[in-house]
């Protein structure tokens, strides 16, 4: 080969001069007021929900709308402030949570129990994977004429279609997850000895808990919403209940502003869920450790 081909081959060398300072670059600077404020997930949120409201208060007021048809947000937070000093909203509330808490409970814990068994053999795995296909689209509120052939017209069969909306959105999501783990984690595990109960608590749970914690919050949306309608069911039948009763009875008489209110107060709650127990939740644990944005 030529002298002038192995030319070619050669890289040429490049020296580099003296980088000048930066100039016109902020490499760190103080928020500015509304930075810091707009930063925080509460306030945006709550920027959100002011927005939304003012929207409904000009549209009430502009279009001069039946109050019967559509009330003002004003005349809603009256209506609300007037059964809050009452005490019947308090009322209400406690008899719907208490329902929830019972079937929620009650779903997490045979939730559990099935994915002990899906876990443990394949048997309780197939098991899993057939019954939430075949449970997890059908509504809980479909469900109602046999709970109350089942149970009677009272808080049994409330449980009962709870359990229902909990338990297969929180198996699927959780089994999903754990089928996720990679294999790596897995012989962790069973190089500390770990089977099991241990196994699973120690290895399976913490590495799937994104999607644990997916399915607890959906499970939660599915049995809130079933627990509503589920009380205008029963409310109708039974002449009493909680928060759904109540939108039922005073829209059957025709008090608007009072049905806006017991929807306030649903939505409410399920906005103090999402944001502060789940939101805590997920801070404290997905987020600290890495596995979330």
């Amino acid at each position: 080969m030529s002298d002038n081909a192995l030319e070619l081959y050669i890289r040429p060398e490049h020296e580099a001069g003296e980088l000048g300072a930066a100039q016109n670059i902020d490499v760190e600077r103080d928020l500015s007021l509304w930075e810091r404020f707009s930063n925080i997930n509460a306030v945006r949120k709550l920027s959100i929900l002011l927005v939304l409201i003012i929207a409904w208060e000009l549209y009430t007021w502009i279009s001069e709308v039946e109050e019967l048809l559509f009330p003002s947000f004003s005349q809603s937070v009256a209506v609300l402030w007037k059964t809050i000093l009452s005490g019947l909203m308090f009322k209400k509330v406690w008899v719907t949570v208490y329902v929830l808490m019972l079937g929620y409970a009650a779903g997490l814990a045979m939730a559990a129990l099935f994915l002990v068994l899906a876990v443990s053999t394949r048997i309780g795995s197939d098991f899993l994977s057939t019954m939430t296909a075949m449970f997890q689209p059908l509504p809980a509120i479909s469900l109602l004429p046999l709970a109350m052939l089942w149970f009677g017209l009272g808080i049994p069969s409330l449980v009962f279609v709870t359990i229902h909306s909990v338990l297969w959105a929180v198996s699927l999501s959780t089994h999903v997850g754990f089928m996720s783990v990679s294999d790596t984690l897995r012989m962790v595990g069973r190089n500390y000895g770990l089977k099991g109960v241990p196994y699973i608590f120690k290895i399976l749970v913490p590495a799937a808990f994104g999607s644990i914690l997916t399915g607890l919050k959906v499970g939660w949306a599915f049995a809130w919403r079933t627990l509503i309608g589920a009380e205008l069911v029963f409310g109708a039948a039974a002449g009493g209940g909680g928060l759904g009763w109540l939108i039922f009875e005073k829209g059957d008489n025709l008090d608007t502003p009072y049905v806006f209110a017991a929807l306030f107060v649903v939505i409410v709650i399920g906005l103090l869920v999402e944001n502060v127990i789940f939101r805590n939740i997920e801070i404290n644990t997905i987020h600290k450790w890495g596995m979330q944005r």
